[in-house]
């Protein structure tokens, strides 16, 4: 960012509803992953990194991109908030469906899930309010894969997540 730039958005007014109204145009490689293990956005079990694009505290409104791991369960969970989910890499399998890049969720208050990510991915997703997962370990441990892995990473990646699963490390 240019000095004159920086100025001009230190100098930025406060627009009358406190909402920030700020313009951007950002590239992908400009925000770098970051384990939400550290960030604790989610609150679900390690594996998920995340890519925070916007957020607006007034709005409760936060834009971010998840990454999940080839073999990654999130567990059956609630939040209070509602999301929207593009998935934009992978395969994310939920409610009966193998959704592809492209497809769509909606999610809201109620229990949803679990989703499961055999060969792993990458969603872009909208919260509107508090993006914490609430869900419930013996869940998780107890729960029967139903997806199948399409690819040999993937398949590396179920297992992986079994084994953690069996010994109670998720």
């Amino acid at each position: 960012m240019t000095a004159k730039a920086k100025v001009a958005a230190a100098e930025k007014p406060k627009s009358a509803d406190g909402y920030d109204h700020t313009f951007r145009a950002i590239h992908d490689h400009e925000i770098p992953w970051e384990s939400d293990d550290v960030r604790g956005l989610l609150t679900l079990p390690p594996g998920v990194k995340v890519k925070v694009l916007n957020y607006d505290p007034v709005m409760k409104r936060l834009d971010m991109k998840q990454q999940f791991p080839p073999g990654y369960v999130e567990p059956k969970h609630t939040h209070k908030s509602w999301h929207s989910i593009l998935v934009t890499k992978g395969r994310m399998c939920v409610a009966g469906k193998d959704l592809r890049p492209g497809d769509y969720v909606f999610g809201w208050d109620i229990p949803h899930g679990p989703y499961e990510y055999p060969d792993g991915c990458e969603v872009f997703i909208v919260y509107m309010g508090d993006p914490s997962h609430v869900w419930e370990k013996d869940d998780l441990l107890q729960h029967q894969n139903i997806w199948k892995a399409e690819t040999q990473e993937g398949e590396k990646g179920v297992q992986e997540h079994l084994k953690k699963r069996k010994v109670g490390k998720v």
